[in-house]
């Protein structure tokens, strides 16, 4: 008996082999004894182990989608680890491609287990394999954790991907399903005893009829009657064209006129001697030359600094150094050279760049530190300044909140809007005519209660084609982004179809998967 547990005999097979191989690394040899009906395909360290390696594909998966998806926030995510770390790097693009080099490897682990259960192999997985799946799952359940509790809203964004993706995964699930049902087939028609048939198929069979009817509680904006979609909306450039040209720059904006934009947005600081200028971070240390200018006033507040001061640094070779954008098309020598001399730019210069081109402008107005001068009185120089420039106040889109009635009296021609949302008879009471909300808060109920009421919605910031579609189809009337330069190329929405459309395909999908099923557990 002993003999026999231990020395099996063994002899060539290709594909067992093969199999064998990478799974166990066994590469000359195959159990010949098969597996006997109703008897388990494996020792019981191996039957519990197994469980593990489905888990660390589910994991893997879902880490992976999430972190797919979240592509268009790269920028944020990797903006938030300069911040803590002090120096940049493309840490999202690294992270997609550790999960998915993560994802294939226990992807191949699992198809050849379930290769090798379908010929009646029993499982060995090699001590290396075991540690790697170990190391799959953990790293993907670390990730998941962390990014929930570091960046919740991303979760936000994988739910509204699931009303773009989800017919499409129904049918990829669907496609597993009727792969599945090979194996599931060959060890129900091997038990001997109907109630491991029962344990076999049922739960096989109580997910195949979930998926089936799955579909019945999806909804997605972009399965639309034909005729029903709204205009395209406005793209308003995020700090101009990010991708293409340094941001709030100069350079940036004219990049965002050149592809057609239909409007700019940037945030405004007052430097210490009173001029409204563009910058986005309390420091000067990521988007200009200050490490190399002024050594130790790297942390300094932006505002503190004078004009005279900033206008002699370059803000633009540290796009050329860096490259903030994980996709970012390569630059001609022409714009690699311009963007070499780009500097700080002032808010007056702005608004007469926006205005010679007729285009819209909303900004972020960023109040000073203490002890600053203009601490008190910012909205009043950033008026004046607005006022200087001849700007025509239908043009600006005033979002800051502050002192919201003195602005009105000011200038009324401002278009009101406000950053969150709110009853509607408040905004009407406020006279705000827009709202700038964020992505992840999109409601094609919500835009179209507003649009009622003549208030506009616009969402940021919109980077992917899939969510500006969604955004598109939800009936939102403008968004900010940085791929003016992609997102002007959508004729129409992606993934849009009709009602018969998505019906037929769903029909199809689960009458084929029924009929391949059937003939596999037939034969």
């Amino acid at each position: 008996v002993i003999r026999r547990r231990l020395l099996q005999r063994y002899e060539h097979q290709p594909f067992i082999s093969c199999l064998a191989g990478f799974y166990s690394c066994r590469w000359k040899r195959y159990q010949r004894r098969r597996t006997e009906p109703g008897k388990c395909c494996c020792k019981m360290r191996e039957c519990l182990f197994f469980p593990l390696l489905v888990g660390a594909f589910c994991f893997s998966l879902v880490f992976l989608y999430m972190w797919g998806q979240a592509k268009n926030d790269y920028n944020s995510f990797d903006w938030y680890n300069y911040g803590n770390l002090g120096f940049w790097f493309l840490w999202s693009l690294v992270l997609l491609i550790v999960a998915a080099v993560l994802f294939v490897y226990i992807t191949l682990l699992l198809v050849l287990a379930i290769c090798l259960l379908a010929e009646g192999q029993q499982l060995y997985l090699h001590w290396s394999h075991k540690i790697g799946t170990f190391l799959v799952l953990c790293f993907s359940i670390a990730c998941l954790f962390t990014l929930l509790v570091l960046w919740g809203d991303q979760w936000k964004t994988v739910r509204l991907s699931f009303q773009i993706t989800a017919p499409y995964l129904h049918i990829g699930a669907i496609a597993i399903m009727v792969l599945l049902s090979w194996p599931v087939a060959l060890h129900a028609i091997r038990a001997d005893k109907k109630v491991v048939q029962v344990i076999i198929v049922g739960p096989y069979l109580a997910i195949l009829l979930f998926l089936f009817l799955i579909p019945l509680g999806m909804y997605s904006p972009c399965i639309r009657e034909m005729g029903t979609l709204g205009p395209k909306p406005a793209l308003i450039g995020h700090r101009g064209a990010p991708m293409l040209a340094p941001e709030n720059t100069e350079m940036s904006f004219q990049k965002t006129i050149e592809h057609g934009g239909d409007g700019l947005e940037t945030d405004v600081t007052i430097s210490y001697d009173g001029v409204p200028f563009l910058m986005h971070d309390t420091t000067l240390r990521r988007t200009t030359n200050i490490k190399e200018v002024y050594p130790n006033d790297t942390a300094q507040n932006a505002a503190l600094f004078s004009w005279d001061t900033l206008k002699e640094l370059n803000a633009g070779t540290w796009f050329l150094k860096d490259k903030p954008f994980s996709f970012m098309g390569s630059l001609s020598s022409a714009d690699k050279n311009q963007a070499m001399n780009q500097s700080i730019y002032k808010l007056s210069d702005f608004l007469q760049l926006a205005d010679s081109q007729n285009k819209l402008v909303i900004f972020d107005l960023y109040r000073p530190p203490k002890k600053h001068p203009y601490r008190n009185t910012w909205i009043q120089r950033t008026l004046e300044v607005i006022n200087e420039s001849g700007i025509r106040h239908n043009l600006v889109l005033w979002l800051d909140n502050r002192m919201r009635s003195y602005v009105q009296s000011v200038a009324p021609g401002f278009q009101q809007t406000k950053g969150r949302k709110a009853p509607v008879e408040d905004l009407l009471k406020d006279n705000i005519v827009k709202l700038n909300l964020p992505y992840t808060g999109m409601s094609s109920e919500d835009i179209r209660k507003y649009a009622e009421a003549n208030i506009t919605t616009n969402l940021y910031v919109v980077n992917e084609p899939w969510l500006f579609s969604l955004a598109w189809c939800s009936g939102a009337h403008s968004v900010t982004t940085n791929t003016v330069h992609i997102l002007k190329n959508l004729r129409k929405p992606l993934f849009l179809m009709t009602p018969q459309q998505y019906n037929t395909m769903w029909i199809l999908t689960d009458m084929t998967s029924v009929l391949l099923i059937a003939l596999i557990f037939a034969l």
